[in-house]
């Protein structure tokens, strides 16, 4: 779909706000349990399990409502559900500081993330309704706004816990999910009024099209790579590096830092160099020999340099703005870009909720950090398989009429 460029504010700055403080919701939650858990497990007992069920929460509600949310874009168009989405997620986020036992937890946890699922399928077609001329730089700004969003919790968890309780510091990102709420409803006001069409209409096959596309599980097997990737680091890295490392639990904690800056730093030149230069193989080349060299690094020379191994497995990541970038790029229709992005984030954040616990359970029957390293280390050939697949310029909609 082609599209005049204008100026990014022309019109749409609602949008733009919109899309922004959208996409900084969508990963705050992620990241704001973990720091004061051990406070929260002063007034709340966890058991391990529960424990371990919050972690795999955000990807398997992430693949369940990145299934059902084309239907409801079907039936309802793109702003009342993201208004719905938003509403919940206040609703959760503000009941996770609310809750008085383990069983609330869960449940304010599991709406919140439900309602981060529906945001994640449908902010690739907010963008490609809104910017259609701008998707590259659009895919910069929300990428680089989840990334922050990923960033900021553990810097001011602790200190905001320490100084008015883990409550008003869990409770405190429901805020912003209100700010979210406010471009959104007038946006949904002003499409109304103008009787602008609210309803994304694609064709009920689209999904199994996407079951047949060898486009749609390519860019599974993508995305797939990158968040097996990132979910395995946030919950095993810190411990890896002290294991074979011997770095501190502070040097330790620094480095996963590290680690999420490289995040940072790729979504605000990949999507750029994807939608503008059209160098998908590059950047492919470049995510598969990050992953080689970081885990070769780490598993023949773990305390030489580190930082260095960090900071290419943080690059190997990159993918995943490029996933979200080529949704878009791959399609020519909004219907298309909400079925293979429903698609998309559906199987792959499937695969990636079994990564932390596949890791764990082979560390448990080793012993040894090495077989776990390997198998990350192998995620790359397939990660490198698929990239060639994606990097040809089709469309998803013009497989399904050959």
């Amino acid at each position: 779909m082609s599209a005049a460029r204008r100026a990014l504010w022309a019109g749409r700055s609602l949008a733009l706000i919109g899309i922004l403080l959208l996409a900084f919701n969508l990963r705050s939650a992620v990241a704001s349990l973990s720091p004061v858990l051990a406070q929260v497990e002063a007034d709340v007992p966890l058991s391990a399990v529960v424990v371990g069920l919050l972690g795999m929460l955000p990807p398997v509600c992430y693949a369940v409502f990145g299934l059902v949310t084309p239907a409801i874009a079907r039936r309802w168009g793109l702003e009342r559900p993201l208004i719905a989405a938003l509403v919940l997620l206040v609703i959760g986020l503000a009941g996770r500081g609310l809750v008085g036992d383990a069983t609330g937890l869960v449940v304010a946890s599991v709406i919140t993330f439900a309602a981060m699922g529906v945001g994640n399928v449908l902010l690739p077609l907010a963008v490609k309704r809104y910017f259609p001329d701008r998707i590259g730089l659009m895919t910069t700004l929300y990428v680089t706004a989840m990334s922050i969003s990923t960033l900021l919790p553990p810097l001011i968890a602790v200190p905001v816990a320490e100084a008015a309780g883990w409550r008003v510091e869990l409770g405190l990102w429901a805020v912003f999910a209100v700010a979210a709420l406010v471009p959104w409803l007038a946006l949904a006001i002003r499409s109304r009024a103008a009787r602008a069409p609210g309803v994304v209409e694609p064709d009920a096959t689209q999904l199994r099209h996407a079951l047949r596309s060898p486009l749609a599980w390519a860019l599974t097997v993508v995305f797939a790579g990158s968040s097996v990737n990132a979910y395995t680091a946030f919950a095993w890295l810190p411990r890896i590096l002290q294991d074979i490392a011997g770095s501190s639990a502070a040097a330790a904690g620094a480095l996963l830092s590290l680690y999420a800056a490289m995040g940072l730093v790729a979504g605000l030149v990949v999507p750029i160099v994807a939608a503008r230069w059209n160098r998908v193989p590059l950047l492919i080349g470049v995510s598969v020999a990050s992953f080689a060299l970081g885990y070769l690094g780490l598993l023949v020379a773990p305390a030489t340099a580190t930082w260095l191994w960090v900071v290419l497995i943080g690059t190997g990541p990159l993918i995943f703005p490029l996933s979200l970038v080529l949704i878009n790029l791959r399609t020519r229709t909004q219907a298309g870009a909400v079925a293979l992005s429903g698609f998309v984030q559906s199987a792959g954040y499937l695969i990636a909720a079994a990564g932390p616990l596949v890791l764990g359970v082979l560390h448990d029957a080793t012993g040894s950090w090495s077989l776990p390293l390997v198998l990350l280390l192998a995620t790359a050939v397939p990660v490198g398989v698929a990239g060639l697949v994606v990097a040809r310029p089709r469309m998803f909609e013009d497989e399904r009429a050959r």
